[in-house]
């Protein structure tokens, strides 16, 4: 798991076209860019304010057999 700790003292301006970071992100693991996507959420959104807002339903519905007369 990432430490989720943000260095508040380090500033970087990079030109966002002349950027390449895919072969950073090609090395890592499925988990690791999942857990980086997750952390960067958090620093955006805040802590869970996703799951807090959303509410799960389930609804179940019956199937009704209909015969069409011939």
């Amino acid at each position: 798991m990432i430490e989720e700790k943000i260095l508040r003292n380090v500033f970087e301006v990079i030109n966002l076209r002349e950027a390449d970071d895919s072969g950073y992100w090609r090395d890592r693991s499925p988990i690791e860019r999942i857990e980086t996507i997750e952390f960067m959420r958090k620093v955006m959104f805040g802590h869970d304010r996703v799951s807090e807002r959303l509410q799960r339903v389930l609804t179940i519905a019956e199937l009704k057999l209909i015969i069409a007369d011939k």
